[in-house]
């Protein structure tokens, strides 16, 4: 019996290890039309959060994107998904 599956029956289709993504709208290090198809890509299914997340500071200075919780930060958008990628459930 797969748990994951069975959750995510009771819980509607659900998966209770789905990947939480969050990325920032304003940053200029990252394209939102390029960098959320690759998040897609690498992560079917994922809650894709889009909006400022209150850190400017690291913002203006690199690409970064918080994956389960977790801030990955990379030179550039490419960089920053594929540090992710260890992440993804």
């Amino acid at each position: 019996m797969d748990l994951d599956r069975e959750l995510a029956k009771i819980l509607g289709g659900a998966a209770a290890s789905s990947n939480v993504i969050q990325i920032c709208d304003k940053c200029r290090h990252m394209s939102l039309k390029t960098s959320v198809a690759k998040l897609k890509k690498l992560a079917p299914g994922a809650d894709i959060k889009i909006g400022c997340k209150n850190y400017c500071g690291p913002c203006a200075k690199y690409a970064f994107i918080y994956v389960n919780g977790r801030f990955v930060k990379g030179a550039t958008e490419d960089e920053a998904i594929e540090k992710a990628r260890p992440f993804i459930k």
